[in-house]
């Protein structure tokens, strides 16, 4: 597995870029839908999760691999609902979406004994994920879609997307505070 693939809006995906059978199958946090993860990301995140609990820090996971498919029910949901202006800066177009690797995550922090996902009451878990965000690249993870990198990654800020790279890779782009682009052409 490439752990350095990119997909974005210059790097689409063929349809056949993960192979099922290294990723695992859970639930997501509300038990109710199954969640594809790749294997190593997967083994990962429960490692970063279990880190976390031990800060009073809960997370689960709200999403992981999307099939074309998938992506195109978002995309059509998310327009209906918002337009397609709004849609351009959080909703990858299918086949340039990250989901459709496996090797993301998008997190739901747990607050007042419910799981949040979004920027549903933000202010109230903001110090939850720079504490989040200040461990990931100790178990492989980068946050995706960094505050004023939008220029470069073409989506706004997502502090729930994560993303695995590998520990090397994390290590360096969270110490330099650049994107997995940057890295990329570095």
């Amino acid at each position: 597995m490439n752990y350095l693939l990119l997909a974005n809006k210059q790097n689409k995906l063929n349809e056949e870029i993960i192979d099922f059978k290294k990723c695992y199958k859970t639930k997501d946090f509300e038990n109710n839908l199954d969640v594809y993860v790749e294997k190593k990301t997967y083994i990962n995140f429960l490692r970063l999760k279990n880190r976390l609990l031990k800060n009073n820090i809960d997370i689960a996971i709200s999403s992981g691999y999307r099939s074309f498919e998938r992506q195109q029910e978002i995309i059509d949901r998310y327009t209906n609902k918002y337009g397609k202006e709004q849609l351009n800066l959080y909703v990858a177009n299918v086949g340039e979406s990250e989901h459709h690797t496996g090797l993301c995550i998008d997190i739901v922090t747990k607050y007042n004994n419910r799981y949040m996902f979004g920027y549903s009451e933000f202010d109230k878990k903001e110090e939850y994920y720079n504490k989040i965000h200040s461990l990931l690249n100790k178990y492989g993870f980068i946050l995706r879609y960094l505050k004023g990198k939008e220029n470069i990654t073409g989506y706004n800020y997502e502090p729930w997307h994560i993303r695995y790279v590998g520990k090397k890779a994390a290590t360096y782009i969270y110490k330099n505070n650049i994107t997995l682009e940057e890295y990329l052409i570095k």
